[in-house]
C-alpha cells in the first residue's frame, strides 16, 4: 500500500488473500484506487479531505474511569445494527426509538463495529449519537478501536461488505469514480511502455468499476483522517481501565505487559496516524492489543504468570477482550479474571445474544434477556 505525507499519490491496496493475522496483511495487495491529480472539478475536494487539512482529531486524554455503578460490555458488532440494537434494549440502555435511556450506566463496545455485516454506518451513527445523549445523562459510551477499525483506516479492505461502499453512494458518485477512472488510466498509459499496456477497453473499465463500486471514494474519505467516521475512530481509545476492570479488543500479550493504557492508546493513535509507523508497529502486530489471541485460547497456567504481572502493573483484577468468537455465551477464563465477549452478534457468525454486564463489581451473563452470574 503506497501511501504519502502532502500532496503526493497515494494508493488504496487489498490483500488478494485472506490471512489470519496482520503481520501478512498488506502482502499480495492489488491495486484498489488512488488519489493523485485529478480533474479540477474533484482535485478540490480530494485535497481538503485529505491533505491540506491538519489531522483535527484529538487525543482521547482520559483511558481511566472509577466509581461507575454499571458497566454494560458488548463485543464484535460487524454490522448487524439489527442484532446491536436488539441487544441495547434487552440491556436497559436504548428505548424502542433508539434513545439513551441507561442512565449513568457506562456501555463499552470492544471494537470490530465494522466489516462483514451490510449496516456499520449505521451502527457506527447510532453510537455517535449515544454517545452525546450518555454523556448527558450522566453515562458514557466507549467505543474502542479494533483490528477492523484500524483497517479501514488504513485502507485493508478485505471484509468490507457491497452493502457498505452504498451505504456511502450519493448523487455525485459516478461522476466521482468517473474521475478517478480517468485518472486511473492516465496513470496507467504514463506507466507502461506500450508492449505492456493492457487493452484498454470496455472490458477492462467493468472491471475495474467491479472493484470500485458507487460509494468507494466516498467509504475511503469518510475513513480519513478528516473524514466523519475517520475522526471519530481516532478520537477513541483502544484499551481502557474502569473500575478495576481493563477492556480492549484482542488482549494484552506479553510482548506489551509493561506498556501503560496510555502508552498502548497513544502509540495506536500515532500509528493510525502516520502509515509510516505501521510495519514494525503495535497496530498490524500479530501480539498487539488488536489481535492477540492468546489471553483467549493460550494455555491457561502457562499464562497466569503473564496474566497476574498485566493486573499488577495496571491496578486491574480483570481483563475483557473481544475479538475471539466463543460459539455464542459469555465465557470466562483464569479464574474469571479473563471474560470473552465475542459472542458471535453479527449474523454472520450466528447471531447470538448476549453482553457483559458488570455491578458492585460482580459479573453477570445478560444471555437472551436472562441475566446469569459468572463463575469466579
Amino acid at each position: 500500500m503506497k501511501r504519502s505525507q502532502g500532496a503526493q499519490t497515494v494508493n488504496l491496496t487489498v490483500p488478494v488473500e485472506e490471512k489470519l493475522h496482520p503481520g501478512r496483511a498488506l502482502n499480495g495487495s492489488r491495486t484498489f484506487g488512488s488519489f493523485g491529480a485529478l480533474d479540477m472539478s474533484f482535485r478540490l475536494l480530494i485535497l481538503i479531505l485529505f491533505l491540506i487539512l491538519p489531522a483535527s482529531w484529538a487525543s482521547a486524554a482520559q483511558d481511566v474511569w472509577t466509581g461507575v455503578e454499571k458497566i454494560v460490555a458488548v463485543g464484535d458488532v460487524h454490522g448487524d445494527y439489527r442484532q446491536f440494537v436488539t441487544l441495547l434494549e434487552d440491556a436497559g440502555l436504548i428505548d424502542r426509538n433508539q434513545k439513551w435511556i441507561g442512565g449513568k450506566t457506562h456501555l463499552v463496545q470492544t471494537g470490530d463495529v465494522l466489516d462483514r455485516g451490510p449496516e456499520s454506518r449505521k451502527v457506527m451513527d447510532l453510537l455517535v449519537r449515544l454517545e452525546e445523549q450518555a454523556r448527558k445523562a450522566g453515562g458514557y459510551v466507549h467505543a474502542l478501536i479494533g483490528n477492523h477499525e484500524a483497517m479501514n483506516i488504513y485502507g485493508d479492505l478485505r471484509y468490507v461488505s457491497p452493502q457498505e461502499y452504498e451505504a456511502f453512494r450519493d448523487r455525485n458518485s459516478g461522476k466521482i469514480r468517473a474521475s478517478f477512472y480517468e485518472q486511473h488510466i492516465e496513470e496507467t498509459t504514463k506507466s507502461l511502455p506500450p508492449e505492456e499496456l493492457p487493452e484498454l477497453d470496455e472490458a477492462y473499465r467493468r472491471d475495474w468499476e467491479s472493484r470500485h463500486p458507487l460509494g468507494f471514494f466516498e467509504h475511503r474519505f469518510h475513513f480519513g483522517p478528516n473524514g466523519k467516521h475517520g475522526k471519530w475512530i481516532l478520537g477513541h481509545n483502544a484499551v481502557i481501565k474502569i473500575n478495576g476492570t481493563i477492556f480492549l479488543h484482542g488482549g494484552v500479550s506479553p510482548k506489551y505487559a509493561n506498556d501503560s493504557i496510555r502508552q498502548i492508546n497513544e502509540r495506536v493513535r500515532e500509528e493510525l496516524m502516520d502509515f509510516s509507523k505501521l510495519a514494525g508497529g503495535i497496530v498490524m502486530e500479530e501480539e498487539g492489543p488488536l489481535w492477540y489471541r492468546g489471553l483467549a485460547l493460550g494455555d491457561e497456567e502457562s499464562l497466569t504468570p503473564h496474566l497476574e504481572m498485566v493486573l499488577s502493573n495496571n491496578d486491574a483484577r480483570r481483563i475483557v477482550v473481544g475479538h475471539t468468537v466463543t460459539g455464542g455465551a459469555v465465557m470466562s477464563r483464569f479464574g474469571g479474571r479473563v471474560i470473552l465477549i465475542d459472542v458471535g452478534l453479527s449474523a454472520f457468525y450466528g447471531g447470538r445474544l448476549a453482553c457483559l454486564i458488570i455491578e458492585k463489581d460482580r459479573t453477570y451473563a445478560l444471555h437472551r434477556g436472562r441475566k446469569l452470574e459468572l463463575p469466579s
